[in-house]
């Protein structure tokens, strides 16, 4: 193993730098204070005084925040700057404890919607509250990363708490299909907006080196929750699946509230300490402070990339369900206004935005691009096939509601345990580029692997191989994407940049399930209509929209053997789409440079 695998994993103040050690740094404290006593004596040979100024200067500007950034990113340095190692180490098991919370909750409450929509007799409507999820998800990076690095990171972490809060009791106390559907609105802000906070708080914790070790840490308790998850799913819709959202309105502030005192507890310290000067008056008239927000906001561009992404992905599910399908009007409609919605933001961005989202040159960048275009083809690939890979686990394999969580959390134990060797493979070789090259190749025979098992008659321990091969890819993407956009940015744009990445992310999820509902609904009914025997095919409406009524019918009876056919054509389409479009990501990964993970980003002590 690598020597540099072996150091330990904290470093103070800035990234270590290629051949240094500890024996050099005592070696030079003798000639250090030599140069205090008489700097003009002990200067190397033809170096003035005005060159020690110059590094003396380097050398403090170190140890103060950053003024010319924007304030959130100046108050994240200072609090790293102004806080010891346990208390960094304290700040993660805070994040840890929230990434385990959220984990734990989205995996009971994934097992569990699938029953909660058949309740309101709305089963095919999973990609539909799926899409809406990864539009308001992507809507919701860009004015958050604002909020944080405009504001505080406190204030934004705060606002999702709150929308989390929201999301979770509307879903505790729906009664009906349309309040659920609100619900998930408000819970994939909250939820995806928390996560995306204690992403930056790491971010400006570590250093670029030990970032993908850091995320690999603060993201583990999925290892934990995966097989927890689905057996606490199965007990809470045995007895009222409601409680599966209400548990999580107590146990979530218990573990945000904690971490956003310690940010505030050391930010007030950093301004104690002055390394926080106290904010001076804008001078602005209350009409003056609501157009700079618009602007610094982009409420415009927000507004197009929301209506965009809404209005051109929505018609791909719901298309089956009227009553001239494609021909209908309003679905030509929408699609038109949703794609020059579209064009329309990506010009706005361009050349009337006055504070675009991403600076122009970073957007250009093509370490960026390939990276956002690697996770939007991946997470359309992911998305082609999974809503419904926990309902086709059950009704194929006849497996149990908990054993069917347990097949779909392979990827986040397998992945959680993987991430680790990742960051540690990142961390020695200070590159990321070159596991890529193995990761997506790898991803691709997963998936079309499960196009061949996924017939009945093969055993399910055959996809549980490919769920494997899929883990290990796709938790290695998921990293590499993340330190591929933030080794491309400077601190001041770093929250911007992976905000940038996950609405490629969220967007790439959103088609992923406008495919997998078009599919869905184009297949299952036909699919059902062809293989049900004659004394059953009056219900085929309730069967297709009630996952509890397909599982009625017994292993073996000839109306859960044409369920099982449909289910086999529909899946097997799914996959092969999914399959396709990961194949593009081959192209992709030749776009990434190969960057060398030695650039400074971050001040203080650090991951």
């Amino acid at each position: 193993m690598p020597s540099a695998l072996r150091r330990k994993f904290f470093a103070s103040s800035v990234d270590p730098q290629e051949g240094s050690s500890s024996s050099a740094s005592a070696s030079e404290f003798g000639t250090a204070e030599m140069h205090l006593q008489d700097p003009e004596r002990y200067a190397p040979h033809g170096e003035s005084k005005h060159a020690q100024n110059e590094v003396t200067a380097d050398q403090a500007s170190e140890e103060v925040p950053n003024e010319d950034a924007q304030a959130g990113v100046t108050q994240a340095e200072a609090i790293t700057l102004s806080w010891t190692k346990s208390s960094m180490i304290g700040t993660y098991a805070l994040m840890w404890s929230i990434y385990c919370v959220n984990a734990f909750q989205s995996n009971i409450t994934s097992n569990l919607s699938p029953y909660i929509t058949s309740g309101f007799e709305a089963h095919s409507l999973l990609p539909v509250i799926s899409i809406i999820s990864s539009i308001m998800g992507a809507a919701t990076y860009m004015p958050l990363a604002k909020v944080l690095n405009l504001w505080d990171r406190t204030v934004g972490l705060l606002i999702m708490l709150v929308f989390f809060l929201l999301g979770l009791i509307l879903s505790a106390t729906c009664n009906g299909i349309g309040t659920y559907c609100a619900a998930q609105v408000f819970y994939a802000i909250g939820s995806a907006g928390l996560i995306f906070c204690v992403d930056v708080v790491t971010i400006d914790t570590s250093t670029l080196r030990s970032r993908g070790l850091a995320y690999a840490l603060t993201s583990s308790p999925f290892i934990i929750t995966a097989y927890a998850g689905p057996a606490a799913a199965e007990q809470f819709y045995a007895t009222n699946w409601r409680w599966g959202y209400g548990t999580f309105c107590i146990v979530l502030p218990c573990v945000v509230l904690p971490f956003f005192g310690l940010l505030r507890y050391f930010r007030s310290k950093a301004k104690k300490n002055g390394l926080l000067k106290p904010k001076a008056a804008s001078g602005r008239t209350f009409k003056q402070s609501v157009w700079y927000y618009i602007i610094e906001f982009d409420v415009l561009g927000v507004f197009l990339l929301t209506a965009g992404l809404a209005l051109f992905l929505l018609p791909f599910t719901i298309a089956g369900s009227a009553e001239e399908d494609w021909k209908t009007p309003h679905i030509i409609v929408m699609l038109v206004i949703g794609f020059c919605c579209l064009i329309a933001f990506a010009l706005a961005e361009r050349f009337l935005a006055p504070v675009p989202f991403l600076p122009w040159e970073l957007l250009a960048n093509r370490t960026v691009i390939g990276a956002c275009l690697i996770d939007a083809t991946y997470q359309i690939s992911y998305y082609c096939w999974y809503d419904y890979f926990t309902s086709y686990l059950q009704v194929v394999f006849g497996t149990s509601l908990a054993t069917a969580g347990y097949i779909g959390s392979i990827f986040d134990v397998v992945s959680g345990v993987w991430l680790f060797c990742v960051g540690f493979a990142i961390k020695g070789s200070r590159r990321f580029r070159w596991l890529l090259w193995i990761a997506v190749p790898l991803y691709i025979l997963g998936i079309g692997l499960m196009i061949y098992f996924r017939k009945p008659g093969f055993s399910v321990g055959y996809t549980i191989m490919c769920q494997v091969f899929i883990a290990f890819a796709g938790g290695t993407m998921i990293i590499c994407q993340q330190v591929a956009v933030l080794s491309a940015s400077d601190h001041n744009n770093a929250a911007a940049a992976l905000a940038f990445l996950n609405v490629f992310g969220n967007i790439g999820g959103g088609i992923g399930g406008s495919i997998s509902g078009a599919v869905w609904q184009h297949t299952l009914p036909n699919a059902l209509q062809k293989y049900l025997p004659a004394d059953a095919l009056a219900d085929w409406e309730t069967i297709y929209e009630d996952l509890a009524t397909q599982l009625s019918y017994p292993m073996g009876d000839p109306v859960r053997e044409a369920i099982i056919k449909a289910y086999a054509v529909a899946q097997s389409r799914m996959l092969i789409a999914g399959t396709c479009i990961m194949a593009t990501s081959l192209v992709w990964m030749f776009i990434i440079k190969d960057v060398k993970l030695t650039k400074t980003q971050t001040k203080g002590v650090l991951f």
